[in-house]
């Protein structure tokens, strides 16, 4: 392999890793904010068991999302500093900005959260939870801010060897920023809700916490459709817009080949690069050129409109992208199905559906990865649209074999943290919320932010050890 393939390889694996757990962040994020809203309002001590339950959670995750977000940040000035280069002018603003204004933000405040509970009033811990929520959903905000401009590129001359920033906001909020920003939020808020009725699942098979359970699962049921409704929205805007600025990308997504009216929205197939056709191809009829051209005879543009050098590696390009869209049906059909069963009051009893959630964690996180791949891989050969090739941003100095040899580092090393984070994890939700351990020293444990008696102090510092 050459020094430009292994680079992306490396490259994809970091990020698809770090991606892994910000589902997590910012899906568990909200479901803690749920539970702390509740916990602060009714200020029962079973309230405030489960919203620390749910601190912990968010908590190991941060831990690992620093951890494997550094990677990321060296791996541009090593393998991809021509890259750095060329873009620096332009990211140097929202990655500090992230550093600065989120992660400093999310991180100062997780800490008074975890450690401060005894030192602040119920109002200020509150707060503060708002505060670590924001500052995640910050994080991703600038990070999108500075991944869109490579998709969309706005507010920007090339002079030189470098792009230099002529206009910040039209650089930071440019043509797709926005919909790609709201349509990964949504998505992860669709995986914590997820993640949380699995848990929930989990304890009413068990049958443990079985009250908190309850609570849980009809929150993130309801949560689950809700956002599962609104992703065809947000997906079809986002497919607007980049079908506007980035057609290749989209004709790459549904397999067109030549420019034309009448193109069909495809659901399944397989690409034929040669014969330039899409084999077994299941769609809907004319809803591709309705969707994006406003009519049957609507004109959507074509690869045939570029080189094939210019193409990006279409198989990959198109099954990622609707593996994606078929998983988003499935859950919003379990979501359904959930708020049936509630609705009917018959969710407890339907233990079928209960295992089922359990295996249907993976889907919101493997539909989100497939999302990043195909957005990824649907704008090559370019690593910047139109300005910058992905071959001419490597490292000229870094030889491939350094770049295999930290691949198979990275490798280990973060297999070893996954065993770590899923260890803790485990331990946490196999102890569930800690209203019954607390039970046992003191009969009324403090309230979301209140004084505590000196006879808890030492499950609170265990807590914050699990943490």
């Amino acid at each position: 392999m050459d020094t430009v393939l292994l680079s992306r390889i490396q490259f994809a694996f970091t990020v698809g890793y770090h991606f892994l757990f910000v589902p997590f962040s910012l899906g568990i994020g909200l479901i803690f904010l749920i539970a702390s809203r509740r916990a602060y309002k009714s200020g029962k001590p079973e309230e405030d068991a489960a919203a620390r339950f749910w601190l912990k959670l968010f908590a190991a995750t941060f831990a690992i999302g620093v951890a494997t977000g550094i990677t990321m940040e060296f791996a541009f000035g090593t393998n991809w500093a021509n890259y750095s280069r060329f873009v620096g002018n332009i990211f140097g603003a929202p990655l500090a900005a992230e550093g600065l204004f989120a992660f400093f933000l999310e991180s100062t405040f997780l800490g008074i959260l975890l450690f401060g509970r005894d030192r602040v009033s119920r109002r200020f811990l509150y707060v503060s939870t708002w505060l670590v929520v924001l500052g995640a959903h910050l994080s991703a905000l600038w990070i999108i801010i500075a991944n869109s401009w490579q998709q969309t590129p706005r507010g920007y001359a090339v002079v030189g060897d470098q792009a230099i920033m002529t206009s910040f906001w039209q650089a930071a909020i440019n043509y797709s920023t926005v919909w790609r920003f709201l349509h990964t939020v949504a998505a992860t808020w669709v995986a914590g809700a997820f993640i949380a009725a699995a848990i929930a699942a989990w304890y009413l098979r068990k049958g443990r916490h079985v009250e908190f359970a309850k609570r849980t699962l009809a929150v993130s049921l309801i949560l689950g459709l809700v956002m599962s409704a609104l992703m065809p929205l947000l997906g079809d805007r986002q497919a607007q817009v980049v079908a506007e600025h980035q057609p290749v990308k989209m004709a790459a997504f549904e397999g067109i080949f030549k420019t034309g009216g009448e193109k069909d929205m495809m659901l399944l197939g397989w690409i034929d690069p040669a014969g330039k056709t899409v084999k077994l191809g299941v769609g809907v009829p004319d809803l591709l050129s309705i969707v994006l051209a406003g009519s049957r005879e609507g004109v959507v543009p074509g690869l045939d409109k570029v080189p094939p050098a210019d193409w990006p590696p279409l198989q990959a390009t198109f099954q990622s992208y609707h593996w994606m869209v078929l998983l988003g049906f499935y859950m919003g059909a379990v979501m359904l199905v959930g708020v049936f069963l509630l609705w009917r009051k018959k969710l407890e009893q339907s233990r079928w559906f209960l295992w089922l959630l359990l295996p249907s964690v993976l889907a919101p996180i493997l539909a989100i990865q497939l999302g990043w791949a195909a957005a990824e891989i649907g704008r090559q050969p370019w690593i910047v649209q139109g300005l910058l090739r992905t071959k001419d941003g490597v490292s000229a100095v870094v030889p491939a074999g350094q770049v295999a040899f930290t691949l198979a580092v990275f490798v280990v090393i973060y297999a070893l943290l996954f065993v770590a984070w899923a260890g803790v994890i485990r331990r946490i939700i196999r102890r569930g919320p800690e209203l019954e351990d607390r039970a046992v020293v003191d009969a009324t444990p403090a309230p979301l932010g209140g004084p505590a008696p000196s006879a808890v102090a030492p499950s609170v510092a265990t807590e914050g050890r699990d943490a």
